[in-house]
């Protein structure tokens, strides 16, 4: 067995697959992800101390995408939230659409790593612009896609409930009292 290196976590995907990062690979990574809402600084900073916390607070050794994204998410609410969205124009659209399989795709190999933190940011440039209703297409294949899998197993089914979740949590967080309908099909 390879020994891991001190300063590298092995990430779990949800294909089973597990990667081993750096916090220095992880900021990388994040910084063109938030460049919109935060300083590349304090993203690299962030992502260092959620990365210390569960390599070296928790003595974790592997950590799942979900648990880092999530650490990493609520750390980013909670010291700098981002600024308020621009106020609706008068002219708003009636519905914006997103492709879910695109997302996935420009994730990469990082897979659920890097593909919830862009479906964030997608979500939330659809909410500036003050549309009745946000879709989102294509979930099956960006399932596969992000699982690695070619036919639809239970893995499947779990990451789809996971991100219809994650969409319902984020729009409850970021919309407030707006009204909007989400539409994933």
């Amino acid at each position: 067995m390879i020994a891991l290196a001190s300063d590298c976590l092995l990430f779990q995907l949800a294909s089973g697959e597990s990667v081993p990062l750096s916090a220095e690979m992880i900021s990388v990574e994040l910084m063109g992800e938030t460049v919109e809402w935060y300083d590349a600084e304090f993203v690299r900073h962030v992502a260092n101390a959620v990365f210390h916390y569960f390599r070296q607070d928790l003595g974790l050794k592997t950590v799942t995408v979900g648990e880092f994204t999530g650490a990493l998410e609520k750390v980013l609410r909670v010291l700098k939230p981002p600024p308020p969205p621009a106020a609706p124009t008068a002219a708003a659209a009636a519905e914006m659409a997103s492709d879910l399989c695109r997302l996935a795709h420009e994730s990469g190999e990082g897979r659920e790593l890097f593909f919830f933190p862009r479906l964030r940011a997608e979500l939330r440039r659809q909410i500036q612009q003050a549309p009745r209703v946000l879709r989102f297409r294509g979930l099956r294949r960006c399932v596969m896609a992000l699982a690695g899998a070619r036919r639809w197993t239970g893995r499947c089914r779990n990451l789809e409930e996971q991100i219809v979740a994650y969409l319902r949590g984020c729009l409850t967080a970021e919309a407030g009292a707006a009204e909007f309908a989400l539409v994933v099909e």
